[in-house]
């Protein structure tokens, strides 16, 4: 009764909202009051214990909550007080229903924010932060990081494939290629980060409570890949003592292309009533290809298969103590490549070969939390492994075809266990922590031609790191908090040259041996609140990315370590989809120095080195307003400028923006929610966004453009818990576009687009029981 879930009762009479209090909560609620049945209570939403929740139905009705068993409970009418002096008349039942008082207000759940690892209310963050609701990102069938991008206007990435992208926060982008540079955002499942040093898992977000977006360096709490900000995916928990089973279904057809399939099955099943619960999660999908090779006589060739499973089991060791078990797994098959020829056909691509991709992703942690009074403990300790191989076009005009194969494996252990007080009500709060990571990776490549194979040079990064940190925060005066925070690290790096020649590795001995490298990052921030809903902030945060190995030609050099700096200030009003409005800024300067960034070299393959130090300002808001009760407009934009002001290793002009980022981006969108009927809802959503105009890379070689281009999209969904059922359209408008100019780096003289996908409709049905 006292773990804190997810609510969302909607508005009703209380005793339609203590029925749905009920399921959400698994306890039995009694209303049987007549003149309570006739009350009505609002909306109560917030993440609470079912003990909180039911209370707070009561309170808005001007009842009381009486606990009738352990998960049962009575809500029924206050006593009435007697006079203290003579004696009263008895009331008359028709002037108190008259005159019945207003239910007192009920005060607003605060928003608690995971991503601060010490439980900090939305209102005394300060941060520009997003967060978005798991329900919404499971309408209309689960999908991948796409879902995210489609959602916040600062967050945006790169599109090779499922599984095989770079994500950037914020104007913090570094390159096109993964490679043995650490990507600028971490992200996370829970307490644990997904990967070190590899790209974006593409996770499907199926069962979630909730993805929280932190922008801006993250370094005192989250170390090294932080340059951007983190994405942290929050899963629903166990339930322990609720049996359910939900499930999706979907076909889509999308214009000249091949159909898709995707299936969703969630399962909770308590495993001893009150003490332990095992949470599975299945996930299939497979979308059909719209890419033609017209050379091979193959049509729709980039269809991509997703196979995905997650469990969490949770067990109550303690009164305030509990153990969570998690495993994932996820595979995703690529069948060929997803990008066009820039001057052809709008689908067609004109390589010889086939290319595509395979990324298997593996991930398991263990978590202890618990608290010490008033202290707060939690312990993961996890383990992931992270295989990507990909097949790229590396025909040179007038010779033979030939096919360039990467593989980048990478393994990581990491542990960390904090204890934190929340400051919540009290003057004083603080965070400490301790964090160990190991990860190597290695990363091979060859070539193939007809029946031959060469391997081509390739290398080995390990990283063992040791971080300690901490924060503390002090209330000056009410609604003005003071935080200041710093962390330290110390890595151990090290690597190899993979399939050099024996003379070259004797050579590049003294460039591949052990070393050691630290940071010192400190952070602080202040936090005001103007009014009840009203906030301002400004923080000053650091992040770096340790150095490590790259290939040039057939040599392994070293790149150095890069740092970013940022001072921003912001400000908000009112809780989005809570308050009737509400609105979040933030502007903010970021100084960059020696960015690691991935170029071609001489020898036409990507490579990576530092190249000088760059400057980005950034502004951007989000918010929204009910029009009416029933329809929200939603709304975001970001604004990029930036600079390379030294650039170290080019010389030209090209080069003087951060890649893949556009200078303007914007969403705008509608939602509609009402009932339609006794036990029927619609739910109804529309959106439109614009990505502008940015540039595939840095050098010479990959300036080519990218963006310029709006995505829209429709969902209706008609159905209630128990069965519903949904129309969604992609690309609404039939955009072609081009959201990233590559496809393979062997070819960038084609003049590559990599194409939306083209108008799809999918149908879809979802069912509990």
């Amino acid at each position: 009764m006292a773990r804190e879930q997810a609510i969302d009762v909607p508005a009703g009479t209380v005793p339609e909202s203590a029925i749905e209090m009920a399921r959400q909560t698994g306890t039995s609620i009694v209303v049987s009051d007549p003149v309570l049945t006739k009350r009505r209570t609002p909306r109560i939403r917030g993440r609470m214990s079912a003990r909180q929740a039911i209370r707070r139905l009561a309170e808005s009705a001007g009842a009381r909550a009486v606990a009738t068993g352990t998960a049962s409970w009575r809500i029924e009418p206050r006593p009435r007080r007697t006079a203290s002096v003579g004696r009263s008349r008895p009331p008359d039942p028709r002037r108190r229903a008259v005159h019945q008082p207003p239910p007192p207000a009920v005060p607003p759940t605060p928003i608690v924010v995971v991503a601060s690892k010490r439980d900090t209310r939305l209102a005394e963050l300060a941060a520009q932060i997003s967060l978005i609701d798991g329900e919404d990102l499971a309408l209309g069938g689960t999908g991948g990081t796409e879902k995210i991008t489609q959602r916040v206007a600062t967050v945006s990435s790169t599109y090779l494939g499922s599984g095989r992208n770079k994500l950037f926060i914020r104007g913090i982008a570094d390159s096109s290629f993964t490679g043995p540079t650490q990507a600028t955002v971490g992200q996370y499942l829970g307490d644990m980060r997904l990967s070190y040093n590899a790209p974006d898992p593409d996770l499907r977000l199926s069962d979630l409570e909730r993805v929280e977006v932190l922008e801006g360096p993250q370094g005192t709490l989250y170390g090294a890949g932080s340059l951007g900000g983190i994405i942290r995916l929050v899963p629903n928990a166990p339930e322990l003592d609720s049996l359910f089973m939900r499930g999706t279904l979907g076909n889509a057809l999308t214009q000249y292309g091949a159909a898709s399939v995707d299936a969703n099955m969630i399962a909770n099943i308590p495993l001893a009533p009150g003490k332990a619960a095992l949470r599975m999660v299945l996930d299939a999908a497979s979308e059909g290809g719209y890419i033609d090779k017209p050379l091979l006589d193959r049509d729709d060739v980039n269809r991509t298969r997703t196979l995905a499973g997650r469990a969490i089991m949770h067990v109550a060791i303690a009164p305030d103590w509990a153990l969570d078990v998690i495993g994932l797994a996820q595979s995703i098959h690529a069948a060929d490549s997803q990008y066009a020829a820039r001057n052809g056909q709008d689908y067609d691509s004109l390589a010889r070969v086939r290319e595509g991709a395979d990324a298997d992703y593996l991930h398991g942690q263990l978590v202890v939390s618990g608290r010490i009074g008033a202290l707060h403990v939690r312990s993961t300790t996890g383990a992931a492994r992270q295989d990507v191989q990909e097949r790229y076009d590396a025909t040179m005009p007038g010779d033979e075809d030939r096919v360039f194969v990467q593989l980048n494996d990478t393994r990581m252990i990491a542990h960390e266990t904090r204890i934190w007080l929340p400051i919540e009500d009290r003057r004083f709060g603080w965070l400490a922590g301790l964090s160990l990571v190991d990860n190597s990776a290695r990363l091979n490549r060859r070539l193939e031609q007809d029946r031959e194979r060469s391997s081509a040079t390739g290398a080995r990064n390990s990283l063992t790191e040791g971080t300690i940190y901490g924060e503390a925060s002090y209330r000056l005066r009410d609604g003005v908090i003071a935080t200041l925070g710093a962390r330290y690290t110390r890595a151990r790096l090290g690597g190899a040259a993979e399939d050099v020649a024996l003379a070259l590795a004797v050579a590049g001995a003294a460039i591949t041996e052990e070393r050691d490298q630290s940071a010192f990052l400190p952070s602080g921030s202040l936090v005001a609140r103007l009014a009840r809903a009203t906030t301002l902030y400004i923080r000053y945060q650091e992040g770096f990315r340790p150095g490590g190995l790259a290939i040039e030609g057939e040599f392994v050099r070293r790149f150095r370590q890069d740092r970013a700096r940022t001072l921003e200030m912001g400000a908000r009003h009112g809780r989005a989809g809570i308050d009737p409005f509400d609105l979040a800024v933030n502007v903010a300067y970021t100084r960059w120095n020696d960015i690691q960034a991935d170029f071609i070299d001489n020898l036409g393959l990507p490579s990576t080195d530092n190249i000088g130090d760059g400057r980005v300002w950034t502004f951007s808001a989000s918010g929204s307003v009910f029009l009416t009760d029933d329809l929200r407009l939603t709304g975001g934009a970001t604004i990029n400028r930036s600079t390379i002001d030294e650039p170290t290793r080019f010389s030209s002009p090209r080069i003087s923006h951060v890649p893949n980022i556009a200078e303007f981006s914007g969403r705008m969108g509608l939602e509609y929610s009402r009932s339609v009927g006794r036990d029927l809802d619609l739910d109804a959503r529309v959106w439109a966004s614009y990505i502008g105009k940015s540039r595939l890379g840095v050098g010479p070689e990959l300036g080519d453009p990218q963006g310029d281009y709006v995505d829209s999209g429709m969902l209706v969904r008609i159905g209630n818990e128990r069965f519903g059922g949904t129309l969604s359209v992609t690309n609404l408008a039939g955009t072609e576009g081009n959201r990233f100019a590559l496809g393979t780096p062997f070819a960038v003289l084609r003049e590559q687009v990599t194409p939306l996908r083209p108008r799809t409709i999918r149908l879809g049905v979802d069912f509990s029981f």
